[in-house]
């Protein structure tokens, strides 16, 4: 077995680890609080990541990791598991099923692979780089659909869009044959499973991105910021989801007007 199934076999683990934390805490009693950018976070947020780091710690010691809510932990500057304990907490803690939990592990930098976990679906999204991605086990791939024209496009955090970058969102709403308004995780996850053609996303931290961005790709598609460059975690919170070059190219070209 090499080094990068292991990682990924443990990475299962891990997911279902996430997936019971979460799952003892969703449509219950919740405490929540909110940052200092009014985002909310709740007990349930702290309880998976806090799980997530004994695991990780336990197995991988010299690994660093970083975490939405716990911040940076050192380890080997070249091995990096990046944790979004629950990635849609407001669609959390309104008892809405499409928030996820999202793992990445880096490699000199680079996400080598990614874990899109939902655990209200029951659904479970693996990448591992060079590799290919799954869905409970089972390949999956992106779409093949070359014109704009023809696609299903998802426009997450289209509020903020549109009050940062009007034009853009103008221009989004022209293009397309389907168009739905998002959050979170879960419409790159249904990207890489073929059903949806483009996502554009906005306003993101690299927990939110970096496990996404390693399922896409594994999984055939491009995933970069709006101007085109590849995620890192100095990235900035635009991002594209595209299911092939050809696509994104033409989602870029629209974005850039």
């Amino acid at each position: 077995m090499t080094a990068a199934h292991a990682i990924a076999d443990h990475a299962e683990n891990i997911c279902n680890l996430a997936s019971k934390t979460a799952m003892h805490y969703f449509r219950g009693a919740l405490g929540v609080e909110f940052k200092a950018d009014e985002s909310p976070v709740t007990q349930a947020d702290k309880a998976v990541e806090t799980e997530i780091r004994r695991y990780i710690k336990q197995h991988f010691p010299d690994h660093g990791i970083l975490g939405e809510e716990h911040g940076r932990e050192d380890g080997k500057d070249d091995r990096l598991w990046v944790i979004d304990p629950i990635d849609g907490t407001r669609s959390f803690l309104s008892g809405h099923p499409l928030f996820g939990f999202l793992l990445a592990h880096m490699v000199n930098g680079t996400p080598e692979f990614g874990a899109i976990c939902m655990p209200a679906l029951n659904e479970t999204f693996l990448g591992l780089k060079g590799i290919g991605a799954t869905l409970n086990g089972q390949p999956i791939r992106t779409s093949q659909k070359r014109a704009l024209a023809d696609a299903i496009l998802y426009i997450n955090e289209g509020e903020k869009i549109y009050r940062d970058h009007p034009l853009v969102f103008n221009r989004l709403l022209q293009v397309g044959q389907t168009r739905r308004f998002a959050y979170d995780c879960y419409p790159h996850a249904l990207l890489a499973a073929g059903h949806v053609d483009a996502v554009i996303d906005y306003d993101l931290q690299p927990y939110d991105f970096l496990a996404v961005s390693a399922v896409v790709e594994a999984a055939g598609g491009v995933m970069t910021d709006w101007q085109g460059n590849p995620l890192t975690l100095s990235s900035g919170g635009t991002v594209v989801s595209a299911a092939n070059r050809v696509l994104h190219v033409e989602i870029l070209k629209t974005i850039s007007g």
